[in-house]
């Protein structure tokens, strides 16, 4: 009975975004509004058949439902009740009925959002596209990555449940959640730019909607990587957080250029440059999330991350190149109208100082795309085997993060048209001397790492920067008889409280970089040992056994105060433990214990891995203050009064945009 819930729902959608998207192109071909107002009916449709998927999904693996080969796959009796509904998503064909549910959640949004505007032939196309997206994705649900495919034979009675390190933290629940609701909701603003590709509407008015919707998706997939990051260090025992894996590159490839967007953007909104390039940005942001789901789920990656190999993969790498062919050949249909009418000048610039940002996340996202694809290429060409490893990525986009962490400082206190050196002095002179006192604290004190020097010096550059700028704005706000907090939200000091993330992620990045210690020590119970500035007492270890797995358990006390406890967990299913490492966690550093090997007798000698991490949580703050900027400023800002006396009446002055 899932099963035919779960299909029909399945073909719903399919039909519904079908028949809903062929009506609208029929409807605004012909100029029947009647047709088009009722085309936007098909999305409630759609909305309708991805949440009765959904929900048939987690009704099967909640009431243990083995028919299905899906729950009979990756469900348990005995997985606890968070990570069986988290098992939803926890493998392919469940994660592409998650996608299917977050489009619908879009379209609903987008649907309510501009109801007031459903005979604008920009937003009946932009529906049109996101309609034609969904039907591909519902075609993938009936097909190569359906989740409601029965057994045919003898049913199990239990499964072997999820993967063990995707049923041992609850952020598993969480990340994926917030990475899908960015990667899927790229493809709202890549459909307003082929919208006004179509209509030939290029200019700046479908800017202000794209831009909000960038910026939702932005904030959401900031978020999801944070929390996988994070899930990461708590999970897999390596006492790291970002290893270059190529599934983590996937994901962070769209932020690059979504980054890149929301900078650029600006300079269009002001002086109407860079049309061709923003759309490319929106058009390869949502590219690379077609492009990331397919490495992810084609199994031609190995990862933890990735999933096992299917069919998916060859319609996934058509419909990538169904997108790049469509948006090519618009963007040369149109090239004579994309023409910019202004341009930069002077290089000392608020635009010059946008355009090299941008220069610079494209060298980034190329730097990370081109380690991350070229050696499935050399295997392609050569069958052979090519590994690109942390040292070439480090190496490379180095350089170009500290480069971009100097101009997050100096692009927003740049005028726009050209700048004057009193200025600049005015404005940078303070937060630079803030930047230069830090460099020299942190010779004082001994710091010799040349990487962490630059990187804490322009950290504490542009945090000056960017705190003056939101100071600015909350006295600005109090003079205007206003509460000083309506000064810092909106797009341009949301956007400084996103830089002043950036800030906090690059100062624990550096220092959990530059700064880690590591030990195995091998101890008796009651015996003790010192990494860094920090002492771990061994108490011995202890066999527990829960639902879902066994564990040989370690006691350690850390500086004699909490006992923590690493252990190597063994599930019924998998071939080999797995370690579970414990984490006393401190705003200064992070002292991370493992169980590297147990004792054969309760007296005997255990092998503790011991890691002594500087400020690394310093970057799960800075993720999450950057989530929350991103979130004001979604927010309206305020409204300056004018200045000109009643007399003499002068135009409202324009606060200056400033970058995202």
């Amino acid at each position: 009975m899932t099963a035919i819930v779960g299909h029909s729902a399945a073909l719903l959608g399919l039909l519904a975004s079908t028949i809903g998207g062929v009506s609208l192109v029929v409807g605004l071909a012909r100029g029947r509004t009647n047709l088009v107002r009722a085309a936007w009916s098909y999305v409630w449709f759609v909305v309708a058949a991805a949440v009765i998927g959904m929900g048939a999904m987690e009704f099967a693996l909640v009431r243990h439902d083995f028919s299905l080969q899906y729950v009979a796959e990756h469900g348990s009796r005995h997985t606890p009740l968070l990570y069986t509904i988290a098992g939803a998503w926890s493998a392919l064909e469940g994660s592409i009925l998650l996608w299917v549910l977050v489009l619908s959640i879009y379209l609903a949004a987008l649907t309510l959002r501009h109801r007031a505007q459903r005979e604008d032939p920009v937003f009946g196309w932009a529906l049109v596209v996101m309609l034609a997206v969904a039907a591909f994705f519902f075609f993938l649900l009936l097909g190569a990555a359906d989740p409601f495919h029965t057994i045919k034979g003898v049913i199990p009675t239990d499964g072997p449940g999820p993967n063990p390190l995707l049923q041992n933290h609850p952020l598993m629940a969480i990340h994926p959640p917030f990475l899908y609701g960015g990667f899927v909701g790229f493809t709202v603003p890549f459909a307003f730019a082929l919208a006004s590709l179509i209509t030939g509407r290029v200019d700046e008015g479908w800017v202000l909607a794209m831009r909000r919707w960038t910026l939702v998706a932005f904030g959401l997939l900031t978020v999801g990587i944070v929390l996988g990051a994070w899930w990461s260090y708590e999970v897999l025992g390596w006492g790291g957080f970002w290893a270059w894996d190529p599934v983590e590159n996937t994901s962070f490839l769209p932020w690059l250029t979504a980054t890149a967007y929301l900078h650029s953007v600006l300079v269009q909104e002001r002086r109407g440059m860079l049309r061709v390039w923003n759309l490319s940005l929106v058009t390869a942001t949502f590219a690379l999330t077609i492009l990331g789901t397919f490495l992810t789920r084609s199994g031609v990656l190995e990862s933890v991350h990735s999933f096992s190999e299917s069919g998916i993969g060859p319609l996934l790498l058509g419909f990538f190149g169904v997108i790049v062919v469509v948006v090519c050949g618009l963007l040369a249909w149109r090239g004579d109208a994309l023409r910019s009418p202004g341009m930069i000048d002077s290089p000392v610039s608020r635009e010059a100082a946008f355009l090299m940002n941008n220069l610079l996340f494209a060298a980034f996202a190329f730097v990370v795309l081109l380690g991350t694809v070229f050696p499935l290429i050399a295997e392609a060409i050569n069958n052979s085997r090519l590994t690109i490893g942390r040292p070439y990525f480090d190496r490379m986009t180095g350089p170009i993060g500290l480069a971009l962490l100097f101009l997050m400082a100096v692009a927003p206190a740049l005028p726009w048209r050209k700048a004057s050196k009193g200025v600049m002095r005015d404005r940078l002179l303070v937060p630079a001397w803030i930047g230069g006192i830090t460099l020299l604290a942190l010779v004082v004190f001994g710091v010799r790492s040349l990487a962490a020097l630059v990187a804490f010096s322009l950290g504490a550059f542009a945090g000056a920067a960017a705190l003056r700028q939101l100071v600015l704005a909350a006295r600005a706000a109090r003079r205007s008889g206003q509460p000083w907090w309506r000064g810092v939200v909106g797009r341009a000091n949301g956007g400084m409280i996103v830089h002043l993330g950036v800030v906090v992620v690059a100062v624990g990045f550096a220092a959990s970089m530059s700064f880690v210690q590591r030990d195995e020590v091998r101890l008796k119970p009651g015996e003790s040992a010192k990494v860094g500035r920090h002492h771990v007492t061994y108490l011995g270890v202890d066999h527990v056994k829960y639902a879902t797995r066994s564990a040989e358990r370690a006691s350690v006390r850390v500086d004699g105060g909490r006992v923590y406890r690493p252990a190597l967990s063994k599930y019924p299913f998998a071939t080999q433990a797995i370690g579970t490492p414990s984490v006393r966690s401190g705003v200064i550093d992070d002292v991370y214990l493992t169980l590297v090997t147990t004792p054969s007798d309760p007296k005997g000698t255990a092998v503790i891995g011991i890691i002594v991490t500087p400020l690394v949580n310093w970057l799960w703050t800075g993720g999450l203050i950057m989530g929350l900027g991103t979130a004001m400023a979604l927010v309206p800002g305020r409204r300056r009064v004018p200045t000109a006396p009643a007399s003499q009446p002068g135009p409202v002055p324009e606060p200056e945009p400033v970058a995202v």
